[in-house]
């Protein structure tokens, strides 16, 4: 029997799948090659295997979700054994429109996952309410036009192949129409169950079932970023991940005034405390908060790294307190900006800084300082529009933000702005000003450089070969210029200096959160009144810089925040967030809970073990869930109330 005659709809159908899914593969294949230094020898062939198949079963859901559509029109048209060739054309260009769509979103996932390491999703459009500044940042960064070029090539011979296909399509046969019903039913069934994605469960696939293996990239490299772009956005619009449930209110209060050892708590600001010192200083000291882009602690040969990237971030790491175990918490720029300077920790995707109504918090350095008569600043490399950094910062007292605009427009030089040198030789004469009133000030500077797209002056030479290396190197030269500079004002003596990176890099891919995106430096450096080192292991966050400053300059004041004077205090874990996820850490144990099924997953971190220990340490992991969700939800009331 000669079924291509019989029925040619079914078999032509087949080819269109049999494309998609081959280039749908394609794409796959180059993130595996992008990201080829997370396999080495330890991982099982099997398993590369198994996370190409596990992608074709995500590629089917999405090529089916697709196909579905034109497969019911053509097939109903070849049961009148006649051609509609305007119905044959708009399926044609339906589909070519579509899965161009869909690879380009494919192409579009390479350099996002580099950046991210994370599959692409609704967060990447966060940014989109500044579409030209995203656009030309894009275009400045030349990992994206190394992608160009290959996607380009593909679509031409993907719309090539497609015609080929259409121009062979027969709706005229003799066959028996009662078998052709059944037959397109029955296939139309199996697209269902493509779409479907699986059978052994009630629920269709999900996210979480790639993650078939211990190693974080293979996981990943199984999804397809149409279905996590789809899923993050169908996650979004549910009332819960606008505001976050994880317990009740009341509960999670309870727990975190237990954690702090509050025990009267204010009605009106139930974790608010009243911070007191038994001595004072004999003046107030300035404070520069330097917040260092994708500055990772595994950047520094403190903590490993042998390519010598950060000598003077390493030397100085050595005359101040470190803290060696500090964490952000988020991944984020917007993350590490809103958690350093509010003590307040990141919640999956919301965007503190967007919101409608902005919140005005009482905590937080800015509103503290000021109420202390602290003059306060702001400076960025970029447009101050950008994540409404601007508008955040100032509805929360920062008097004035330096953005683009104040700069020498012959020093933009990309997307980002100046160069992150041009920033700080930019902020000295400010500051200068600053320090001629009769009051202290409060700086934030916040680096870019470390941030494609990249750019390296022609006065500065690196070492390295690699770009990325390059660009290290030049972060750290414009922080030690920064520091000599400033050393010869008369305001450095009386300056407290602080650094700390807004995320790290996810260099490693061991586990499903990469440590490295989040670990960073911590360092406090005041050479007049920081006469000793000391190096301090214990836990620490992002979220804990504003309490310590204050617990330094032995300021009293009201701490509403969820952050700890790491000089006084220590917290039993620390906790931080990705898109879809978080993580809960403590010197032994690393708890990794997935938020879209509530999968725990429980590491020994120290011994880089990818053992999950989770099922036979269920106290362990209950202890430290509940500390997470009872803080993350506790933020999320004080941000439901306007900051209290």
């Amino acid at each position: 029997m000669n079924t291509n005659k019989r029925l040619p709809v079914l078999i032509q159908f087949f080819k269109l799948y049999t494309i998609v899914l081959l280039f749908f593969s394609a794409f796959r294949v180059m993130l595996f090659f992008t990201e080829l230094d997370r396999i080495d020898s330890t991982v099982p062939f099997q398993d590369i295997l198994s996370s190409f198949f596990m992608g074709l079963r995500f590629d089917i859901v999405i090529a089916s979700y697709i196909l579905i559509l034109p497969y019911f029109i053509l097939a109903v048209a070849s049961l009148f054994k006649k051609e509609y060739k305007i119905i044959h054309r708009i399926v044609f260009y339906f589909i070519v429109f579509l899965f161009i769509i869909a690879f380009l979103i494919c192409a579009v996932d390479i350099p996002y996952f580099n950046q991210f390491f994370a599959r692409f999703s609704i967060t990447a459009f966060e940014w989109f309410d500044s579409p030209v500044f995203v656009l030309k940042m894009v275009a400045q960064e030349p990992r994206y036009w190394s992608i160009l070029i290959p996607f380009l090539i593909l679509m031409y011979i993907f719309i090539r192949l497609v015609k080929k296909v259409f121009s062979s399509f027969s709706y005229t046969s003799n066959d028996n129409v009662y078998l052709k019903i059944g037959v397109y039913i029955f296939f139309l069934a199996v697209i269902f169950l493509g779409i479907r994605g699986r059978l052994e469960h009630k629920s269709p696939i999900r996210v979480g079932t790639a993650y078939f293996s211990n190693n974080a990239f293979l996981n990943q490299l199984g999804l397809n970023p149409n279905f996590t772009l789809i899923r993050s956005y169908l996650d979004s619009k549910k009332a819960e991940n606008k505001s976050i449930q994880l317990m009740d209110n009341k509960v999670a209060i309870s727990n975190v005034q237990s954690y702090f050892d509050i025990e009267n708590p204010n009605k009106e600001k139930p974790l608010a405390r009243n911070i007191t010192f038994d001595s004072t200083l004999n003046q107030k000291y300035n404070v520069v908060l330097v917040i260092m882009e994708s500055m990772s602690a595994a950047k520094m040969q403190r903590h490993g790294n042998e390519k010598n990237l950060t000598p003077f971030l390493d030397s100085i790491s050595n005359k101040g307190y470190y803290f060696d175990n500090t964490y952000t918490a988020g991944i984020h720029t917007m993350n590490g900006i809103f958690s350093t300077l509010t003590s307040y920790p990141s919640l999956f995707r919301q965007h503190p800084m967007k919101e409608t109504i902005m919140p005005q918090y009482s905590g937080g350095i800015y509103p503290t300082l000021l109420e202390k008569g602290y003059s306060t600043i702001y400076f960025t490399t970029h447009d101050g529009q950008f994540d409404n950094v601007e508008g955040f910062l100032k509805a929360n007292t920062c008097e004035r933000v330096v953005s683009k605009p104040d700069y020498p427009a012959e020093e933009v030089k990309t997307t980002l702005g100046v160069p992150d040198d041009v920033m700080f030789d930019f902020s000295l004469p400010i500051l200068d000003d600053l320090s001629k009133k009769e009051k202290p000030f409060f700086a934030t500077l916040m680096t870019t450089s470390d941030h494609g797209p990249y750019y390296i002056p022609d006065y500065f030479t690196p070492k390295s070969e690699d770009i990325k290396d390059q660009i290290v190197e030049y972060a750290d030269y414009s922080l030690r210029k920064f520091i000599t500079q400033a050393s010869k004002k008369d305001w450095f003596e009386n300056t407290l200096f602080v650094f700390v990176a807004d995320h790290g890099t996810p260099i490693d891919g061991l586990y499903d959160m990469s440590i490295d995106y989040n670990h960073s430096p911590l360092l406090f450096y005041a050479p007049n009144f920081i006469t000793e080192h000391k190096t301090f292991d214990k836990i620490a966050g992002q979220i804990d810089v504003f309490p310590s400053i204050m617990g330094l300059l032995k300021l009293p004041y009201q701490n509403n925040t969820l952050g700890i004077d790491l000089f006084s205090k220590e917290r039993p874990y620390i906790y931080f967030n990705a898109d879809d996820k978080y993580g809960v850490m403590d010197n032994e144990w690393f708890l990794i809970v997935r938020a879209e099924d509530n999968v725990k997953s429980l590491f020994k971190y120290k011994q880089k073990d990818t053992k999950n220990y989770a099922s036979e340490n269920k106290d362990i992991v209950e202890k430290m869930d509940e500390y997470a969700k009872s803080n993350m939800q506790s933020f999320q009331y004080i941000k439901n109330n306007n900051g209290l």
